[in-house]
Formats: C-alpha cells, sequence, structure tokens
C-alpha cells in the first residue's frame, strides 16, 4: 500500500505541475496569437482525469492493493513518451487544442514517429498505472472514456490544422 500511495501522490503532484505549466503556456500562445479550437471539451479531460486518480484510489482502498509488475514497463514508456513530447514542445505544449494561423505541426523528435505521441502516453498510462495495484475496473472505464475522448480529439485537431494552420 506503501507503494501504491507514493506513486499516485507523484502522479498527482506531476499532474498538477503539468497543470500549471500548460495554463501558463497557453495564455502565453493566445496573447501571441494562437486560436483556441473546440474549447468545451476541456472540462470533460479534466473530468476524465480525476475520476481516473479517484477511481484507482478508491479501488486500491477498498479491494487491497496488489502488484502486477508487468504492467511497470508500459506505465513506465507513457510517462517517457509523454515527457518526450513535452520537452520537444517547449512552451508550445499545452493541454488545449491551439494553432497558430499557417503553421505545421511538430515533425521532428517522437512526431517523427508518430502523429499524437503524447497521447499514446497518456493511453499507456491511464491503463497501466491502476493495472500495477490491480485497480482493473477504473483502468477499463477510464481507458474506454478516453478513446472515445481523444477519438473526438484528434478529429478536431487535424480539423483546426486542416483549417486554420498548414
Amino acid at each position: 500500500m506503501v507503494t501504491f500511495l507514493i506513486i499516485w501522490v507523484l502522479l498527482v503532484f506531476q499532474r498538477l505541475a503539468e497543470v500549471r505549466r500548460a495554463g501558463r503556456n497557453t495564455r502565453k500562445l493566445l496573447r501571441e496569437g494562437a486560436r483556441e479550437f473546440a474549447p468545451g471539451h476541456y472540462k470533460v479531460m479534466v473530468l476524465l482525469h480525476l475520476l481516473w486518480f479517484a477511481g484507482w484510489l478508491y479501488e486500491v482502498a477498498s479491494q487491497g492493493a496488489g502488484w502486477d509488475g508487468r504492467w511497470l514497463l508500459p506505465a513506465l514508456a507513457g510517462q517517457a513518451l509523454r515527457a518526450w513530447a513535452q520537452q520537444v514542445l517547449g512552451s508550445r505544449w499545452t493541454t488545449r487544442i491551439l494553432v497558430f494561423r499557417n503553421e505545421q505541426p511538430v515533425h521532428h523528435g517522437p512526431f517523427r514517429y508518430l502523429r499524437h505521441p503524447n497521447y499514446l502516453g497518456v493511453v499507456l498510462e491511464l491503463l497501466s498505472f491502476p493495472l500495477l495495484f490491480g485497480a482493473w475496473r477504473t483502468s477499463l472505464l477510464i481507458s474506454l472514456a478516453n478513446a472515445m475522448l481523444l477519438h473526438w480529439r484528434i478529429r478536431m485537431e487535424e480539423q483546426a490544422w486542416k483549417t486554420f494552420g498548414s
């Protein structure tokens, strides 16, 4: 249970730091002329992540913490992929859909191999971290909800790039 709490708390603080950084980046990009697309989905995305944290906390607290180390590598791969994508994007990284007129999407770093590497990292994390500790219900439900959200969000991003960006 101690290992679970340490990992869970570290991820909470990581996400809070990312939300602050994304907020700073968003404000800067909007001041510089970026246009936001589909802003209404943001609250749904935040709620999904809050439910993820609450879900596996509740599930582990009520069912007991197990340990299934098979999920450690995918969880860490998700972390690494998200960190790499954020590092490459720098001050352009945000949790919202922001596009500058006539700008091209990034095509280096992990973006050379994947169109949306950050999303793959999130998929791996949402699936794997709860499974590390036996919270399979949270993993399943949140992963399904996230798949639906990402399907919609990726379509909106692609449309934003097509109509406003490049």
